[in-house]
């Protein structure tokens, strides 16, 4: 993190919120937003950010919260909201697209319960890297799917995870979180695992192995996937739509 732009990180489940001091410009931007990605990858219900003690000192810098919530849209799914603006910093907001992307609260009481009300539906998991993970990872998606009245995406929301999971239990090799959000359009499905390395591509040996047909089968399944960088290892997510 710059010395000129601190940042404090406060979990409060199931809210996560950060509160910024010091200058943001186009060099600092690029400490607050690898801070804002290393929070989304927790997959908080909501991320909440303060800025009372942030000035803004290049309002092209302000791109940095329309950036990081158009990524997290996609994943993890989790809505954030800005908060307690000084008048210039709230004038200067409202003037670029931020606000069209971030609502703006006055105080962070008012930006939580707005980002409570926001939250996603989720459910996780902690899976071992072992034969069974597969198995287990399918029985999540039966459950999550049943619980929010989307049966429909049983099958192919069972097949893209053990896909990814698979993925980890072969390459990877770490413990996992699995995660499924509901969030209109879409279901997603993520694996975080520990290791820093790409998802692999398919193999003739992948094609054999339960939950190995590879990434390939994940592309034509789902809308969307892709693998974010996650403290030491990663996330790889999907979408699948939930219309």
């Amino acid at each position: 993190m710059s010395t000129r732009i601190r940042c404090e990180v406060r979990d409060e489940t199931p809210v996560t919120v950060v509160r910024l001091a010091g200058a943001l410009d186009l060099g600092t931007m690029r400490s607050v937003d690898g801070v804002l990605a290393e929070c989304l990858a927790t997959q908080p219900d909501a991320l909440v950010v303060d800025l009372e003690r942030m000035r803004v000192t290049e309002p092209l810098a302000l791109s940095v919260f329309a950036s990081a919530a158009r990524r997290a849209a996609d994943w993890p799914a989790v809505p954030m909201v800005l908060c307690c603006a000084a008048p210039d910093t709230a004038a200067r907001l409202a003037e670029t697209t931020a606000c069209r992307v971030v609502p703006v609260r006055r105080d962070c009481a008012e930006a939580t319960a707005l980002a409570g009300t926001a939250a996603a539906p989720r459910l996780r998991a902690r899976l071992e890297p072992v034969a069974g993970a597969c198995r287990r990872a399918r029985e999540l998606v039966t459950d999550a799917c049943s619980r929010w009245n989307i049966p429909e995406l049983a099958g192919p929301a069972s097949v893209v995870l053990s896909e990814l999971v698979g993925n980890v239990v072969r390459h990877a090799r770490t413990p996992m979180q699995v995660t499924l959000t509901l969030r209109t359009p879409y279901l997603r499905v993520a694996v975080l695992d520990g290791s820093p390395a790409d998802a692999r591509a398919v193999t003739g040996h992948d094609l054999r192995a339960e939950g190995g047909r590879g990434l390939l089968l994940v592309r034509e399944l789902t809308q969307r996937w892709g693998s974010s960088p996650a403290g030491a290892g990663k996330v790889v997510w999907a979408m699948l739509p939930a219309n």
